[in-house]
């Protein structure tokens, strides 16, 4: 059988494996959708908060009013005490509570410190940093113009005055993620590892679901099988590859910092490693439905040691070291530091190189693996 014959016959099996393409065609395109859904909305905004005045003065409502224009807190409701607004909370009518003290207005004028409560369910992370943010915020807008307006009645040039209230201009400008949102931050890596666990799947259904019976796959050599399979999931997966990193990163509007070549130059060594990777795996299965099991449980270790959502310092450096011997990781650091922080390729050059060092490794292995298969006889055979 010919090489160009033995891929036909590759790509035929993968087709027609059902789980195979639930899995990879099915799971990726629900996965593109599916997991960005969640952070559309980039950053929290608007939680609505309601706001306890115990002071009704001028000065507590124009803070009700900065309060209501920062762009992370909607004053939705006024209660009159601290009762009714805890039951605003529990019917989740707001997301949160402020509560101006009694006499606010005269102990700022008598150069007191009034103690504006500001309480929120932390549980919802965000949520609570976005109403803590922006309290703090209008705290700040109505401070200052309290400590001007004090420091001019008492014959303070305007100029002095300015300088005395805000005597440094704080310019934060963000390098990377510029929407500052989990879309930017989260989609790109989880793109890389979606990719490389359907792909582990894939390898290891097809892997479980021939080794025990006869077919083309016993007729020829092992390296002959291990080739073409590398090429017939590297076909499939370069496709899935630019529809994640060229289209979705388009329609979720995700920075695009690497030029085309550059990231097709990564993802090469990226997918053959991955899937000789898989092969090798996949003689450990007997069954067609083990994989898809094993796999999802390793999932989750594998996304934490990948070190964007959990920092690679609080994991144990034996393990993080360990992890590289997983295609992903060297791909996801890779890919972020060239298509999202615009890094130049020379940095992105020692993670390129591990990838076809592994592709040499666990192709090897895999031949010799696939070759032990190809040595014991199917079950009806040997009965």
């Amino acid at each position: 059988m010919n090489f160009w014959r033995l891929l036909r016959c590759e790509l035929k099996a993968i087709l027609s494996e059902s789980a195979i393409v639930l899995t990879v065609f099915g799971g990726l395109l629900l996965y593109s959708v599916l997991y960005p859904l969640p952070y559309l909305n980039q950053t929290t905004t608007e939680q609505p908060t309601v706001l306890v005045d115990l002071d009704q003065s001028n000065l507590s409502r124009r803070l009700g009013r900065y309060l209501d224009a920062t762009p992370q807190i909607s004053i939705n409701h006024r209660a009159t005490s601290l009762n009714e607004a805890q039951a605003l909370i529990a019917s989740d009518q707001s997301r949160g509570v402020v509560v101006i003290p009694k006499n606010f207005k005269r102990d700022l004028l008598r150069a007191k410190s009034p103690t504006v409560a500001i309480a929120a369910n932390a549980n919802y992370m965000l949520v609570y940093s976005a109403i803590a943010e922006g309290a703090v915020k209008a705290n700040l807008a109505i401070s200052k113009e309290v400590k001007g307006a004090i420091l001019l009645a008492k014959g303070g040039q305007s100029t002095a005055v300015g300088i005395a209230i805000d005597p440094i201009e704080l310019s934060s400008v963000p390098i990377f993620n510029l929407n500052l949102g989990y879309l930017g931050y989260l989609v790109p890596a989880l793109f890389v590892l979606l990719l490389h666990q359907t792909l582990l799947i894939g390898t290891g259904i097809l892997g479980a679901s021939q080794w025990r019976q006869a077919g083309y796959w016993r007729e020829v050599s092992a390296w002959q099988l291990v080739l073409a399979r590398c090429c017939a999931f590297g076909l499939i997966y370069s496709g899935f590859s630019l529809y994640y990193f060229g289209w979705c990163f388009y329609l979720y509007d995700v920075s695009r910092l690497a030029g085309i070549a550059e990231l097709l130059l990564l993802v090469l060594p990226w997918l053959l490693a991955s899937t000789a990777f898989g092969i090798c795996l996949s003689s450990a299965f007997q069954r067609r439905d083990r994989p898809t099991q094993f796999y999802v449980i390793v999932s989750m270790p594998i996304l934490f040691v990948s070190g964007f959502v959990w920092p690679s310092a609080l994991i144990p450096d034996w393990l993080v070291t360990a992890s590289y011997a997983i295609p992903a990781i060297p791909a996801i650091h890779a890919m972020l530091q060239l298509n999202q922080m615009g890094g130049a390729w020379v940095d992105s050059l020692p993670y390129w190189l591990g990838l076809w060092l592994m592709f040499v490794i666990y192709g090897l292995a895999a031949c010799w693996l696939v070759g032990r298969r190809q040595s014991i006889a199917p079950p009806e055979t040997a009965a």
